[in-house]
């Protein structure tokens, strides 16, 4: 049986409620039985959950680095999608509303944005297979269980699936820091891809060229950038407004 590894409170906690048949034990630290830990216990031992109490020591080797609050579960493997998913997923939605990453490599990164497209009702975020973040322990704890509701689609080339997503009259809307158009005037109703590139590096060329508009946050600081999480939300709850 293929397993993996959450960490956190809130990650733990999001996943019993959506998917408590998933758990198959987990590692408490010894000694903290505190307000935040101990109502996470008790629901772990309601859906009869094994629970090992342990030292710190140990649930630093377990999360190899990760912040685990107190609390490891192992669990059986979720839903993985594969690309061909994507097609499937797109014939149930009249109104695709899509969430690209181009080029981002910090799982927490991807764990914020999953955070948010998870809250604003995105169908599937999807992301290139090479020089990409992957949907490891770290991006589902930061995700906070988003990482269990939101499809994660990595595809082979990223170029090609944006204009096959053209060719399905999905409007891809890129953002670029140089370009003249702004967020606020940009029309994101309707089937919609949103394409977000690294912090830095922006968007690669030919993801830029498969991109049907380009539009920019406008900025009115002396910072000429914004952390690609944060970037990704803005632009995300715009969409919906409009799209209310």
């Amino acid at each position: 049986m293929s397993s993996e590894m959450i960490y956190g409170i809130h990650a733990v906690t999001a996943l019993l409620d959506t998917a408590p048949e998933r758990f198959i034990e987990a590692w408490a630290l010894k000694g903290r039985e505190d307000d935040r830990l101990l109502p996470l216990l008790n629901l772990l031992r309601k859906y009869g959950v094994s629970i090992q109490f342990v030292q710190r020591k140990t649930l630093d080797d377990k999360a190899e680095g990760a912040i685990h609050q107190g609390i490891i579960a192992r669990i059986k493997e979720g839903k993985k999608y594969e690309e061909a998913d994507l097609w499937d997923l797109l014939d149930k939605q009249p109104q695709p509303f899509l969430l690209v990453l181009d080029g981002v490599t910090d799982p927490h990164n991807l764990g914020a944005c999953l955070r948010s497209a998870d809250a604003a009702g995105i169908h599937a975020l999807i992301v290139p297979r090479d020089k990409s973040v992957s949907l490891n322990a770290t991006a589902r704890k930061v995700a906070c269980g988003a990482a269990e509701t939101v499809p994660f689609i990595q595809v082979t080339n990223l170029a090609r699936t944006l204009r096959e997503l053209q060719e399905r009259n999905i409007w891809v809307v890129g953002t670029a820091g140089e370009t003249d158009d702004q967020l606020f005037d940009a029309k994101l109703t309707g089937p919609l891809a949103l394409v977000m590139g690294a912090e830095g590096t922006g968007l690669r060329r030919l993801t830029r060229e498969h991109c049907d508009q380009l539009i920019r946050i406008p900025m009115a600081g002396a910072v000429s950038s914004l952390n690609v999480s944060v970037a990704t939300g803005i632009c995300l709850f715009e969409a919906v407004r409009q799209r209310r």
